[in-house]
């Protein structure tokens, strides 16, 4: 009888990750050049949301830490309805449980996690501001959730964020799974890198359509 396993008590690094399901990162610069090849423009009255979003969101930031239901709906939800991701031909669902069969392991990884997932390739995943879950988990955990993808065939891409940063993940699942990540962007610098993070979300946009 396999043995079920909490994906956030079993997938904690990339070793854990790579041990289960032969995940490497891929030494291919080509793989994931849609978070910074020929990104599209931002409109004028984007740029002003994006603005007005990071000047409400680090007001909230300075009275404290932040619940991911409250970055959700301050920051991530504005995001994906400015890309556009709400609207037709995309489609969005949640998934509050995965399962993933490792028959090699007699193995079952289950994981509950309050993500969003936009055309079945493209997963969001929210932590809390400051909490102690850091991004070197978050990643791993995003990948092993990814691998439950119902199109193996197709790349799949994840965006993870505390709301304080944000990196984007693009992985292939299938024969021999390999993944790349986009650089860190952040909110407390000066430059609103918000104007980034969506440029990248619409270039993700336009290949999953």
């Amino acid at each position: 009888m396999a043995q079920t396993l909490a994906i956030s008590k079993t997938i904690t690094s990339m070793v854990e990750l790579r041990q289960r399901f032969n995940m490497v990162f891929t030494e291919d610069e080509q793989f994931f050049t849609e978070w910074f090849d020929e990104l599209p423009e931002l409109t004028e009255q984007e740029q002003k949301t994006l603005d007005h979003l990071k000047q409400r969101f680090l007001t909230y930031r300075d009275r404290g830490p932040i619940p991911e239901g409250v970055v959700d709906k301050l920051l991530v939800t504005p995001l994906l309805d400015v890309a556009g991701f709400y609207d037709e031909p995309f489609t969005v669902r949640t998934e509050p449980q995965v399962e993933i069969l490792l028959e090699d392991r007699d193995e079952i990884l289950r994981g509950r996690i309050d993500t969003l997932i936009v055309q079945d390739r493209l997963w969001v995943l929210v932590l809390e501001a400051k909490r102690t879950i850091a991004f070197s988990v978050a990643i791993p955990q995003a990948l092993a959730y990814m691998m439950a993808t119902p199109h193996p065939e197709k790349s799949v891409f994840g965006v993870v964020t505390n709301g304080d940063e944000f990196t984007f993940i693009k992985a292939s699942t299938q024969n021999s799974p390999q993944y790349d990540l986009s650089r860190v962007f952040s909110l407390l610098m000066r430059r609103n890198e918000l104007y980034e993070v969506l440029r990248v979300m619409k270039k993700i946009g336009s290949s999953i359509a």
